[in-house]
């Protein structure tokens, strides 16, 4: 009687383990949210190279960054392109909304902002260059693969 006791605790402690961990997975990349500006001057847009040392080195983008805790979309914008730029931005509407799957097993969720005012002159602060740059333009430049379809919306004056 002893050995079915035993037996039957060992077993319902693994049914019991299996039943709460039936849902797990293992833990994935995490999910980066970011919010990222579209600053705009007539038909021009301010892109931005990534630095060599970077991932994804050399490739353009826009300029924005991570979403820390309690801020939001919006509020991190703004200390992104005070940090990046040294300009203080008003953020105007949202553009558009994308997450993207790297390849690699990244994920990033991005909100894209129009900004048509600023105050302060521009500063590249952590940039290869930067480049004011004709919408139609923009399919010219080796963009990141989650800005590639706004890149096309962008250039074909869907956006903006």
């Amino acid at each position: 009687m002893r050995n079915l006791h035993l037996f039957w605790c060992g077993y319902t402690k693994n049914v019991e383990d299996l039943q709460q961990n039936s849902g797990s997975r293992p833990p994935g990349p995490a999910l980066r949210l970011v919010a990222a500006a579209l600053i705009v001057r007539g038909d021009q847009v301010l892109i931005c190279q990534r630095r060599a040392d970077q991932p994804m080195a050399l490739q353009w983008e826009f300029p924005g960054g991570k979403i820390e805790a309690g801020e939001t979309a919006e509020q991190a914008l703004a200390r992104e392109l005070d940090e990046e730029l040294g300009i203080h931005a008003t953020i105007g509407p949202k553009v558009t909304h994308i997450r993207h799957n790297y390849r690699h097993g990244g994920a990033v969720d991005l909100q894209f902002f129009a900004v048509r005012e600023f105050s302060g002159e521009l500063e590249n602060r952590i940039f290869t260059q930067l480049r004011w740059t004709r919408l139609e333009d923009l399919p010219e430049y080796d963009f990141l693969a989650a800005d590639r379809g706004l890149i096309r919306d962008l250039a074909s004056g869907k956006l903006l």
